[in-house]
């Protein structure tokens, strides 16, 4: 199984005095990075969640959103803090007797007072193991979306894969006799060039170095050996995405030499498919983690 590195998933879960939201979501990177923005009376969970997120993902740019939504208090829920009402007005008279002028507190002013209701908040510190268990949940949907996508990139790959065998089993055959046949033709242009003057020897010599510098039985060996290694690679799945990248900068190399070495137009017309193929697979290959 391959994994993309783009990946969504989001879950609420109802808590007591509120609602956690947990998400996930990834876009492709080199390397493994995340980015956090989470409630601050919930930041002490950054490292738990950093490393569960780090024991199943390997590359990727990850951004995890954690969040709270408080629930509004029921109306028998709320009872005021007569100790500090008390003092409150106690403080409001004293500053009316001092500052005559400044204007009293408000009804409004009052309710909203920090405590005024008592302790509506919720201990944050004993939320941590359910964050953590939503997580879990959140992460398993998380891979569940890498992996569908993984696998559509692995088929695509595949494809490409045998069409760029394709085209190496349509053109190997005809690469001997169109060089056979360019051979004759450099020996006889050779022959004509240097008349009397050139011996036998000589020309035979000039058109083996060139038949040389034009073989290019090795190259298509290459292309095949590293075709066979792209599907071992996505048989095997895992993190996979940078040893594919690697073959697809050999498969490129050998394409380019493919076509420096081309003697007739059906190698030059092969080397550019292959090289646009591989391309397309480069291209995904670097979606994959």
């Amino acid at each position: 199984m391959i994994f993309s590195m783009t990946g969504y998933a989001v879950k609420t879960l109802d808590i007591e005095c509120g609602t956690l939201q947990l998400e996930f979501k990834s876009v492709n990177s080199r390397y493994l990075d995340f980015h956090f923005r989470i409630a601050e009376d919930l930041r002490s969970l950054e490292i738990p969640l950093r490393e569960l997120l780090s024991s199943r993902l390997s590359r990727g740019k990850i951004e995890c959103r954690l969040g709270f939504n408080s629930a509004a208090a029921r109306a028998d829920q709320l009872q005021l803090n007569q100790e500090l009402f008390g003092t409150l007005k106690a403080l409001n008279d004293n500053v009316r007797i001092q500052m005559p002028e400044a204007r009293p507190l408000s009804v409004s002013d009052v309710l909203r007072w920090p405590g005024m209701f008592g302790e509506q908040g919720i201990d944050f510190s004993t939320v941590g193991p359910q964050v953590l268990a939503l997580a879990r949940e959140v992460l398993e949907e998380f891979s569940d979306s890498r992996s569908r996508e993984g696998k559509k990139l692995g088929e695509m790959i595949i494809d490409r894969v045998n069409a760029i065998r394709e085209i190496v089993r349509n053109v190997a055959p005809r690469i001997p006799e169109a060089q056979a046949l360019f051979t004759d033709k450099l020996r006889q242009r050779l022959q004509d060039a240097l008349g009397t003057n050139g011996s036998d020897d000589r020309i035979l010599q000039e058109v083996a170095v060139f038949a040389t510098r034009i073989d290019v039985a090795e190259e298509l060996t290459r292309l095949n050996a590293h075709l066979d290694e792209v599907e071992r690679v996505i048989k095997k799945g895992g993190a996979c995405g940078k040893r594919l990248d690697f073959l697809m900068q050999e498969l490129n190399r050998e394409a380019n030499t493919l076509g420096s070495k081309s003697a007739i137009t059906e190698v030059s017309q092969a080397a550019m498919d292959l090289k646009l193929l591989i391309e397309q697979i480069r291209e995904q290959v670097q979606n994959l983690e």
